[in-house]
């Protein structure tokens, strides 16, 4: 059984349907205790627990460690656990030369397998903040396998978006115009007296903002109730965009929602590229954190404000979610 990925986020929709029971053809053979131990494997994704249990069981069946490793790795993918693939770096590299082929359940050809190792070299330089280095890996990792490229490319887009957020101070006196009605409202005023302010920069143009709508709801609501403000920007301001946004979120929507200024938007003097993201402010305007809904350093550094402040699963990102 061997599944070939055209990039890293894909695996993931090969491997589910390695996770569903095959039914042997008439006349051929049933499927094997070690290949059902393997889809076991490959498939697991509820919890690092069951994670384990399923590399015991497929120990048992005679798996190799080369194909564990994978799961490992893949397991992560799935949960976008950077620090976590970067820790598997030494594993890589003890089998970069004794890899086979033969053994792999998700690589078709070794460049793969190499680019992986370069992709994890990347994602340890940017866990030590080492640019040079990430982007020496990144792109080693990209000309062994280009049809990996999308998978390579948040990293660079991050790294980027840092960069430009690196000592930027928004002014909280800077107006935008609400969604729905009414007079032009400072930034000031949507986060009161609270601790710090989560700005949403969403689109009605985008499925996965749209997609992300419930789990918006619960993130404002758990923010909210424990003193960190919520406001969304929407960066498209034509009026069959903003007659969208208002149909898909209602006349009650979380957090306060703002058109971003089209005369001098905020987004792009953010760096803002990929959408939703979501960037968090102090009281003073500077940049906390910033990332997807699910980002783990975001809700660490959320955290770090409210230690009572919880990550809500969410239904949309659950590769990021705690105790998935």
């Amino acid at each position: 059984m061997r599944f070939t990925p055209s990039f890293l986020p894909l695996i993931l929709t090969a491997l589910a349907a390695a996770a569903e029971p095959k039914q042997a053809a008439p006349g051929t053979p049933e499927i094997s205790p070690k290949e059902a131990a393997i889809e076991h494997l490959l498939g697991e994704r509820s919890s690092p627990e069951a994670l384990e249990a399923a590399i015991a069981g497929a120990r048992k069946h005679g798996v190799t460690d080369q194909a564990i490793l994978e799961a490992r790795f893949i397991f992560h993918v799935d949960r976008n656990e950077d620090a976590k693939i970067a820790a598997l770096l030494p594993q890589f590299l003890e089998r970069k030369d004794s890899f086979r082929i033969a053994e792999s359940e998700i690589f078709a050809t070794r460049d793969e397998w190499l680019a992986v190792i370069e992709y994890a070299k990347a994602l340890d330089a940017l866990g030590k903040k080492d640019k040079a280095g990430f982007k020496t890996h990144i792109t080693e990792a990209f000309w062994l396998s280009p049809k990996q490229g999308s998978a390579f490319a948040p990293h660079i887009e991050r790294m980027r978006l840092e960069e430009s957020l690196a000592g930027m101070k928004v002014d909280f006196t800077e107006t935008f115009v609400p969604v729905a009605t009414g007079d032009p409202m400072p930034l000031s005023k949507a986060i009161g007296e609270r601790k710090a302010i989560l700005l949403q920069f969403w689109s009605p143009l985008s499925a996965e903002c749209e997609a992300l709508l419930p789990d918006f709801a619960k993130i404002t609501e758990e923010l909210t109730s424990k003193d960190v403000a919520v406001a969304t920007l929407v960066m498209d301001h034509s009026p069959s965009a903003l007659a969208d946004t208002r149909s898909m979120i209602g006349a009650e929507p979380p957090g306060a929602w703002l058109i971003d200024d089209p005369r001098d938007p905020l987004s792009p003097r953010m760096g803002i590229r990929s959408l939703p993201t979501f960037v968090l402010l102090s009281r003073e305007g500077r940049v906390i954190s910033f990332g997807s809904a699910g980002e783990q350093e975001l809700w660490a550094a959320l955290t770090r404000i409210n230690p009572s402040i919880s990550q809500p699963q969410l239904d949309s990102t659950r590769g990021n979610d705690p105790g998935e």
